[in-house]
């Protein structure tokens, strides 16, 4: 496989690939996006991985041969380079591969004020370019220029909350060597509150854990830290602090969909009968909770740029996934988890009790979590799935929906994996325990 078919294979270019890829290709890529574009200036962020440096400067030396000018922002938060993608009026390339190990890279791309690009938004044309060397040369340089935006995000991200309203709570946060280690100190130091962080440091080898926070394994010092400290929550970031994951003062994880319904509810309080989005396997609470609190629910396929389409197409508020991305309207639709943070500490504030306490009116169902099976026609294996189900109602929106009263599930095929991802939801562990397993026979036989 070539190294361009490596960098193009994953949907989006957010999958991963090895740090000693040709910074040749990742040239060519700044030359062809530049061309796609026709902004004549982009903005380039990139995270602390030791192949980050290399790439976003191959990155922009591209930009600059087409003639296009480069605001580089340096090392940044995801939602920094996307922040400063709506600040500047102009496309971004951000060098990350998030939560993936520290020997690979990525690409996340956006158009002007953070815009998504898709697979039929934008990375086919950009690979054509490519591909077909029809890329045009230019006689003068673009211009680089220097900028930090550091402070100004925070500044944004403080105009979510009523600073003055917050109490001093108890705040363990672990960034995991990665960039919330540069965002999380800047914010904190203007909020009321105590804060006991781990592992701010950045460092692209990840030498205390991966910084994958949706493994209940790299939460193990989060939880330690919270505990011996007698900390009100706990937010573990992933490596380029986009998602953000919650542990009660108890050190229990908060799931993504519970997540997504406080949010939801402290931002329908200050923005009242808006639309809110949530993914299709979200739990079923999070529509409830957005009705509840006067608000539009709305479904969506899983996935940032069917969100922020849905997003620009509706005017939605605010949209929650619940793999721990949290997007917002007045954030140019685009996640961050820095913003849900605060909201959620603002609604620990206002409610006057513990996060163990507030998350259970949001805790109505019982989860499978995600489940992942290997197969080799995804497609295929779907179908018959749904043929087992024929008396429930169906629908094939993202993958295969099958819904019966009291009980649902979701089956998704990944986007770089022969993988279907599995999502059960029931009314009670019962029934969990009943039609979990004959759903997962179906799909072992």
């Amino acid at each position: 496989m070539s190294s361009l078919e490596v960098i193009f294979k994953a949907y989006d270019i957010r999958g991963v690939y090895p740090e000693e890829i040709d910074e040749g290709i990742v040239r060519k890529i700044g030359r062809a996006f530049a061309q796609f574009t026709h902004a004549g200036r982009i903005v380039v962020g990139r995270d602390m991985r030791t192949s980050s440096a290399p790439l976003a400067k191959a990155f922009i030396d591209g930009v600059t041969d087409v003639g296009d000018d480069v605001i580089d922002i340096g090392l940044a938060s995801t939602d920094m380079l996307y922040f400063a993608s709506g600040r500047f009026d102009s496309p971004g390339a951000m060098f990350t591969a998030s939560h993936n190990p520290a020997e690979f890279n990525g690409i996340k791309l956006c158009l002007a004020k953070a815009a998504p690009v898709g697979e039929d938004t934008g990375l086919r044309e950009i690979k054509a370019l490519i591909e077909a060397d029809a890329i045009e040369s230019s006689i003068s340089k673009g211009v680089v220029t220097r900028e930090d935006v550091l402070r100004q995000y925070t500044d944004h991200v403080l105009g979510f909350v009523d600073v003055a309203s917050l109490q001093p709570l108890r705040v363990a946060v672990d960034t995991a060597n990665g960039m919330g280690g540069l965002v999380v100190p800047e914010l904190f130091d203007r909020l009321p509150m105590k804060l006991f962080p781990i592992f701010l440091e950045l460092d692209g080898t990840f030498p205390n854990h991966p910084a994958d926070p949706i493994q209940p394994e790299n939460l193990r010092d989060l939880q330690a830290a919270l505990t011996q400290n007698r900390c009100d929550v706990g937010l573990a970031f992933d490596g380029d602090a986009d998602r953000v994951f919650l542990i009660d003062d108890r050190a229990e994880p908060v799931s993504g969909s519970t997540t997504t319904a406080l949010v939801a509810k402290g931002m329908l309080a200050r923005h009242p009968r808006e639309k809110v989005i949530h993914n299709l396997i979200c739990s079923r609470a999070v529509p409830e909770v957005v009705r509840e609190a006067g608000g539009t629910p709305i479904r969506s396929r899983v996935g940032h740029s069917f969100i922020k389409q849905l997003m620009a197409e509706t005017g939605a508020l605010f949209a929650g996934e619940h793999s721990g991305h949290y997007y917002f309207r007045d954030n140019y639709r685009a996640d961050s988890g820095v913003i849900a943070a605060l909201v959620v500490l603002e609604q620990l504030c206002q409610a006057g009790q513990p996060l163990s306490e507030l998350r259970k009116p949001f805790e109505r169902y019982v989860s499978s979590g995600e489940i992942n099976f290997k197969v080799q026609d995804p497609d295929t294996v779907m179908k018959v799935v749904a043929d087992e189900f024929t008396d429930a109602d169906r629908d094939w929106e993202d993958g295969l929906t099958v819904s019966y009263g009291d009980w649902w599930f979701n089956l998704r095929p990944s986007n770089t994996e022969p993988l279907l991802r599995l999502n059960l939801e029931a009314d009670n562990q019962v029934l969990l325990d009943q039609y979990l397993p004959q759903v997962m026979a179906v799909l072992q036989g």
